[in-house]
């Protein structure tokens, strides 16, 4: 059998049931076929190296597979363990989608309102974490004139923030004309 496409079609006619079952015993239906499906990508792709008998190689991959889906498992279930023990009863009572992207779009209009410089300067520090001297060579000045530049840029940022956003119109009349006509 010299053509790839004979051979893979023969490979899974022969050992999918076996590869399946195999993944069955060990991890729910989804995640078995899903193991399975990608020990035959795998197969497909290496196809050429495959020894023979092929079924232990393939019991193999699949085996690995299975570990990297436990694994994968494990930490997701750590990591919310983790936030759970940060998180009081308090934090869920308090929890308002609508009052985060009201607070984002604030933030984005604030930073919107300020220079470029000044929010180059404020991503340096905050965003990508870089100390003065690194962030004063990206913006091509001295690491004094940098600090000066961030602190001012954070007065201002501090200043923005506290001032009232301006009064929006109501949502039903396009550009504050509902309040012109009342």
């Amino acid at each position: 059998m010299d053509d790839p496409e004979e051979r893979f079609t023969a490979l899974y006619d022969r050992h999918y049931r076996s590869v399946l079952g195999y993944a069955l015993l060990r991890a729910e239906h989804a995640v078995a076929e899903d193991v399975s499906s990608e020990t035959f990508l795998i197969a497909w792709r290496r196809l050429d190296e495959l020894p023979e008998p092929s079924l232990p190689w393939l019991l193999g991959v699949a085996r690995n597979l299975l570990a990297k889906q436990r694994d994968s498992g494990h930490r997701r279930r750590a990591l919310v363990e983790r936030v759970a023990a940060l998180t009081t009863a308090q934090d869920h009572q308090s929890w308002d989608v609508a009052e985060h992207v009201v607070d984002r779009e604030a933030a984005l209009a604030v930073l919107a309102s300020l220079s470029e410089q000044d929010v180059e300067a404020l991503a340096l520090a905050t965003w990508h974490g870089l100390p003065p001297d690194q962030a004063a060579a990206v913006m091509g000045c001295s690491t004094r004139t940098y600090n000066v530049r961030l602190h001012r840029a954070r007065k201002r940022l501090r200043k923005a923030l506290r001032a009232e956003p301006p009064a929006r119109p109501h949502p039903r009349a396009p550009h504050g004309r509902f309040l012109e006509e009342a």
